[in-house]
């Protein structure tokens, strides 16, 4: 049987919403316990229940007047009894009557099913874990309100390096793969990973060496594969100033493919807007002038696919130009014959069918930008390479070779990241909209802040608009992160069902997209410890404080386990030199 650890406090008032709680001597109450009460209705016709969780907890001397009555109460001179209470925000009421607890109705601490009725856990047909709650117990996410049945996405909060965006977005991303919530449908869901920062993400299909045995027994309680991600496909950008295909990846040598695009791509799937995905094209006539340039080069780039015999052999694009009255071929095959062609028709012959009625200046304008991103996009656009070895350079995350693709991207530029995003998300977007809701995409991107600004607009951030309003319908699931959630589109992160804070900083947590965290937390949020969240779904009124598990995953070359076989070759091949 529960211990009882209080009563209603009688000196405060009881509401429906919260009360407080006189705890006894002896007993301890502590903030994010969870609580149960019942009452009698006034009338005799029941029990009503309320459940709530601990956001406040204070003590105090009764009987003092002046704060220098403490000094006496230390020296045994005046007499004093101690008040130790907590308040409880009320998280559910059964039967759902608004009533007051009444003063002097015991406090009962939550414990197994009750503790689930409290926080809704009971009705979750789907639940998927999400950490584990200070009182050892496992806390859940609903899946309906991640995988879009009735809500979708995940938003994640916090200081770099301290608040473990990342690890958590992966902790929860494993969860799910891992689930038997998937059902049917877990070999079909794919996920899309961005890696923005060192090489940290190219060993999630390694053992993590660091793995403690405390850290297993969560996993165990969690109900969670201790075992590293399987299936994946490692992607990484090409090294500049070189012909060869080679990886810019440093620390991991195996399993690495190298992504790029061909010029004709370019041209024809219309991502020439993308080179300007850090742009505010709402600034002048910048936008419509970027707009009719890439309908001009798909419109090429289409005629030269009905024209050419071996369009799929030929990578590159022929197009016409006119200069100075004369009419030639231009074979474009690389990234600055691109830009040479645009200035051509834009700046030099001021043709009419590209410029329209833009002035000169915007025409410029353009170019310069082109110019500007030339050293960062030209070894990630080509069209001088064998159509064998660009077929292999193919990304699509819906392939059914791998359920899970890290795509690289820390080694870009900033243009150029933008570009690598927004280009695989509107591949993706397009392919799901001709298949449907299945199969289920994860997408986890990390600096949201940098591809979806709060201020002005541009093609990736209408995209990732697209993608939160949108894509729930479409299968598209977003585990977007961030430093600072004031700093990014609105729109994005009000549709993420689920949202989870780690460390704040003082001044972004008193930002108004935090006002779902209570005042306690918001206070607690500036002195969480790397591996704490709060977490918010809409089934749970009040914020949770969850720890989750070290990674059983290495997410760094620092973590890999090495096998006893790895070792036994390494020492071999160390005695042969």
């Amino acid at each position: 049987m529960t211990t009882t650890l209080g009563f209603v406090l009688g000196t405060q008032e009881a509401t429906p919403l919260d009360f407080w709680v006189a705890v006894l001597p002896g007993q301890i109450l502590r903030l994010d316990d969870v609580v149960e009460v019942q009452t009698c209705r006034p009338d005799g016709a029941g029990i009503v229940s309320f459940y709530g969780i601990v956001d406040r907890v204070r003590t105090l001397y009764e009987g003092t007047q002046f704060d220098t009555d403490t000094f006496l109460v230390k020296n045994g001179s005046l007499p004093v009894n101690v008040s130790y209470a907590g308040h409880i925000q009320v998280t559910r009421i059964e039967p759902e009557e608004y009533l007051p607890p009444q003063p002097g109705d015991p406090v009962l601490l939550a414990t197994d099913e009750e503790l689930k009725r409290a926080l809704y856990f009971d009705g979750m047909e789907k639940r998927i874990p999400a950490g584990m709650m200070r009182n050892g117990s496992p806390a859940y996410l609903n899946f309906d309100f991640i995988n879009g049945e009735k809500g979708a996405h995940i938003n994640i909060s916090g200081i770099s390096g301290v608040a473990t965006k990342t690890s958590y977005a992966l902790f929860i991303l494993h969860a799910i793969l891992k689930s038997a919530v998937l059902g049917a449908s877990r070999a079909n869901t794919k996920a899309l990973i961005f890696n923005v920062k060192g090489e940290d993400l190219f060993f999630l299909d390694k053992d993590n060496s660091k793995l403690r045995t405390e850290d297993q027994l969560h996993y165990q309680t969690l109900g969670v594969p201790v075992e590293p991600f399987k299936d994946i496909r490692f992607c990484a950008a090409p090294k500049k100033g070189t012909t060869e295909l080679d990886p810019h990846i440093e620390q991991r040598t195996d399993n690495i493919a190298v992504y790029l695009w061909s010029l004709r791509e370019l041209c024809r799937d219309r991502l020439f807007s993308f080179l300007f995905a850090g742009e505010d094209l709402e600034r002048g006539n910048l936008g419509f002038l970027v707009s009719v340039v890439e309908e001009r080069l798909a419109r090429l780039a289409e005629a030269n696919d009905r024209n050419d015999k071996q369009a799929n052999r030929h990578l590159g694009v022929h197009l016409e130009v006119d200069a100075y009255g004369k009419t030639k071929k231009q074979k474009v095959e690389t990234f600055r014959d691109l830009i040479e062609f645009v200035f051509d028709k834009l700046v030099e012959t001021r043709d009419e069918s590209w410029l329209g009625r833009n002035a000169p200046a915007t025409a410029e304008a353009l170019i310069r930008r082109l110019w500007g991103s030339a050293n960062e996009m030209s070894h990630l656009i080509r069209g001088d390479l064998d159509p064998t070895i660009m077929a292999k350079s193919q990304l699509d995350p819906l392939a059914p070779a791998h359920q899970i693709t890290i795509v690289d991207i820390n080694k870009l530029g900033g243009q150029a990241q933008k570009f690598v995003v927004g280009v695989l998300l509107k591949k993706l977007f397009y392919e799901k909209e001709k298949r449907g809701q299945h199969p289920v995409v994860f997408i986890v991107l990390d600096e949201l802040n940098k591809y979806a600004p709060r201020e002005g607009r541009s093609p990736i951030k209408n995209l990732l608009v697209e993608i939160a309003e949108r894509g729930r319908s479409l299968g598209i699931i977003l585990i977007g992160a961030q430093q600072t959630a004031s700093e990014v589109e609105r729109r994005v992160v009000g549709q993420a069902a689920i949202r989870v804070v780690g460390r704040l900083d003082s001044a972004e947590a008193e930002r108004p997209e935090y006002n779902f965290l209570t005042g306690s937390c918001r206070k607690r949020a500036l002195l969480l410890k790397s591996g704490s969240m709060f977490v918010h779904q809409p089934e749970v009124p009040a914020p949770l404080l969850i720890n989750f598990p070290f990674p059983a995953y290495a997410t760094r070359q620092s973590e890999v386990l090495v096998s006893e076989a790895e070792i036994a070759q390494l020492e071999e091949d160390i005695d042969r030199f």
